[in-house]
């Protein structure tokens, strides 16, 4: 689904609706061409272009591409949208990523000492409810319909909802909560637990799962391997959402098993799957897609890309040699940081030092060609929510994790097929036996890294192994010291919102803030 910059009005109207604590929201725009809630949905051709608005709420910030008509204000638009806002949150926290400019807190991200009133956590609680906000309309309009076409628009845009509410849940835990069942009118939410809110998630991908497209029926489109990856995602991470000993790692390999028995197939090179012409990718299951022409938007692929030190543009995103130290071999090929001979050292002396901490350059703006791949100022690159390497790793951890319906000898040839991509220069392979144990988890945890850098993982897996917050893992200004100090547990949640909570008196504050 080409997630274009529709015409659709109808966002805006919508979350004012749902969210609003306001008695009278008879809202009629003045332009007649404008569309509202009310008339979208009248016209059959309009349900695909309204459900590319729902997928669109992950990738663009407005109604007018790049900037210029928000559909969330009180943010800088680029800093709100729903990639970059979700990118910084996972990465920019952890030892993968530190930016250069101290713009909306973004150093209290580095710093681990964010409160509920920073610009960026704010901006991410509202993306996540207003797809919400988009999805539920939606599945409204399409609810009971016999269309065979609209039934399948239906179960994607639940999907869609699922994976925003996922996000929720993994960063603020327990959130408000709604769902086509709640007519659009003047009432607060209420809150939901992490634990109901886990059950909901599960509920809604495990119904509609199975009614889903099949693997790879169209590049974009959540398909029946997109729903086991969140799936299993959400099993992986049960124990963080659920307390300790509510273990779900056989469930993650049952949803593991039906990925990669499914049509995807790893790309025989590591970098195809973050060029411009990455939609040819075998590997990529699920993507939030950007066209240089059609999705303008200051996203994260535009950010990583432009904005990355070493490689020129803003210098405004290097790694700590937290991540940097992880590739002690100098022939891996997923190293792709920009070093010494390109201007920038190992060590950061301070954040606002852009030549300070190593570039990377994993992100590209060029097709597997080498021919450019930008639109004007715009990339082409989409930025890979889940792909089939993930599913390997993660099959690995739920069997070192206990998981039954899995084992050892297929976890380690999983993990050596990614260090021996049949168009890279290979990497030693390893053994079953590096997988097993405590060692075994650091060593599925360092891989994670080597592969998956700068993806969106990071944060979620440091908490999962425990070594987000606290003592057990530092790096270079986490607790904003140089070489790092303990942080405080509660940080592996961010604060609910000031504004949120002013708003809405049904909201309980995340403890300890």
């Amino acid at each position: 689904m080409n997630t274009n910059k529709s015409k659709i009005f109808l966002s805006a109207v919508l979350a004012g609706l749902m969210f609003s604590c306001i008695g009278d929201l008879d809202v009629t725009p003045i332009d007649p061409n404008q569309v509202t809630a009310a008339t979208v949905f009248n016209d059959p051709a309009a349900y695909k272009q309204a459900l590319a608005k729902v997928y669109a709420g992950f990738a663009i910030s407005g109604q007018q591409g790049p900037a210029g008509q928000p559909d969330i204000s009180g943010v800088d638009e680029g800093f709100s949208c729903y990639s970059r806002s979700y990118w910084y949150l996972q990465e920019l926290t952890t030892d993968e990523a530190v930016w250069t400019y101290d713009e909306n807190q973004i150093f209290n991200l580095h710093y681990q000492n964010w409160t509920p009133s920073d610009l960026l956590i704010n901006a991410m609680f509202s993306r996540i409810t207003y797809v919400v906000v988009l999805a539920n309309e939606y599945i409204r309009n399409t609810a009971g319909s016999s269309d065979a076409e609209l039934m399948l628009f239906n179960k994607e845009a639940r999907f869609l909802r699922a994976l925003a509410y996922y996000h929720g849940l993994d960063l603020f835990g327990n959130m408000p909560f709604v769902t086509e069942a709640d007519k659009p009118g003047a009432f607060l939410p209420q809150q939901v637990t992490r634990a109901e809110l886990f059950a909901y998630i599960e509920s809604e991908l495990k119904d509609i799962q199975d009614e889903l497209g099949e693997p790879k029926f169209e590049y974009g489109r959540a398909d029946k391997a997109a729903a086991s990856m969140l799936l299993a995602k959400l099993y992986l991470n049960a124990e963080v959402y659920l307390g300790a000993g509510n273990k779900k790692y056989t469930e993650a390999i049952t949803e593991l098993n039906k990925v990669t028995a499914s049509s995807y197939s790893l790309s025989p090179k590591f970098l195809d799957n973050f060029v411009a012409d990455n939609d040819k990718s075998s590997e990529i299951i699920f993507p939030i897609n950007y066209d240089g022409e059609h999705t303008q938007a200051f996203a994260i692929t535009q950010v990583m890309i432009n904005g990355n030190a070493g490689n020129g543009g803003w210098s405004g995103l290097r790694a700590t040699s937290g991540l940097s130290d992880k590739f002690t071999v100098p022939s891996d090929y997923r190293d792709t940081f920009a070093k010494e001979a390109a201007g920038q050292s190992r060590e950061i002396t301070a954040i606002n030092q852009s030549k300070e901490g190593y570039g990377v350059y994993k992100f590209r703006k060029f097709k597997k060609d080498g021919s450019d791949g930008f639109t004007g100022d715009f990339p082409n690159t989409d930025f890979p929510l889940f792909r089939l390497a993930d599913a390997y790793l993660m099959y690995a951890e739920a069997v070192n994790r206990g998981g039954a319906g899995g084992d050892l000898t297929t976890a380690a040839n999983y993990v050596n097929a990614l260090r021996t991509r049949s168009g890279e220069v290979a990497l030693a392979t390893i053994t079953s036996a590096v997988l097993t144990g405590a060692a075994g988890l650091d060593f599925i945890l360092d891989e994670r890294a080597r592969e998956l850098y700068w993806e969106g993982h990071r944060r979620t897996d440091l908490i999962r192994f425990g070594k987000f917050t606290g003592s057990a893992y530092l790096w270079p200004w986490k607790g904003n010291t140089p070489d790092g100090t303990s942080t405080s547990e509660h940080l592996n949640l961010f604060p609910i919102p000031s504004n949120d909570l002013g708003a809405n008196p049904n909201l309980d504050q995340n403890t300890g803030y």
